[in-house]
């Protein structure tokens, strides 16, 4: 039987042990039998529960939902060393290049004077990583995850559409449409009658949207690939 590690290791190293013991032949059946992808959506649940924790502002039930999470993480290194694909300090090496590489204000010798030259500054360096590799990144659209919630994934859509010059009119439109712009309540309102209409109808109000998101990513793409053939022909 597998023994608790011991308390003289430093605590990721004790984490670390009692993952491989669960995972072990004569470990917890439940947590031999997972894989990346049976895992996939308790990473979900606990980063919902990560945000109750914070709104609810109790940071003992703050530590523990972050303990909850980083078992997640430490989980899947756990798969992936036995595989032979990565281990957890791979994890966490790659995480500190990657944070020091996209922050060369900090780091380095660049000059930024203010967030929004920040998040220009990573997008470019991102971009530059994953180029010529699996994870390319081509359109401006790429990098929206394809299972975030649909208000989620059509708002970060309309981010980087906006950033890319191809949603130049979109909100000013709706704005001069309007005789006075909406409070923070009236969108709320606004979002939870769309709701409730969609509910009366029998509609599914997040695949309504996640339709019209498709339908917009698809159409901001041809945009830009116009855009990008103009440009070459001058």
């Amino acid at each position: 039987m597998p023994k608790p590690p011991s308390r003289r290791l430093p605590p990721i190293r004790q984490v670390l042990e009692v993952m491989a013991a669960l995972r072990a032949p004569d470990g917890c059946p439940w947590d031999r039998e997972q894989d990346h992808r049976s895992l996939l959506w308790h990473a979900i649940e606990e980063s919902y529960e990560l945000m109750d924790a914070v709104e609810a502002g109790d940071d003992v039930e703050l530590a523990e939902e972050l303990g909850d999470l980083l078992l997640q993480v430490v989980f899947h290194a756990q798969l992936g060393r036995e595989r032979q694909a990565f281990d957890f300090d791979q994890v966490c090496l790659g995480l500190v290049e990657k944070l020091v590489r996209r922050h060369p204000h900090v780091f380095g010798d660049t000059k930024v004077k203010d967030v929004a030259q920040v998040w220009a500054n990573w997008e470019r360096i991102k971009r530059a990583e994953k180029e010529g590799t699996r994870q390319a990144r081509p359109s401006a659209l790429d990098g929206v995850p394809r299972h975030l919630p649909g208000l989620m994934r059509a708002q970060k859509l309309v981010k980087k559409a906006t950033k890319a010059g191809l949603n130049p009119h979109g909100v000013v439109a709706h704005a001069q449409a309007s005789a006075k712009p909406a409070t923070r309540r009236e969108i709320a309102a606004g979002l939870f009658h769309i709701a409730e209409y969609c509910q009366d109808r029998g509609w599914s109000a997040e695949e309504l949207l996640r339709s019209e998101t498709r339908r917009r990513d698809l159409a901001w793409r041809r945009e830009e690939r116009a855009q990008n053939s103009r440009a070459k022909s001058k």
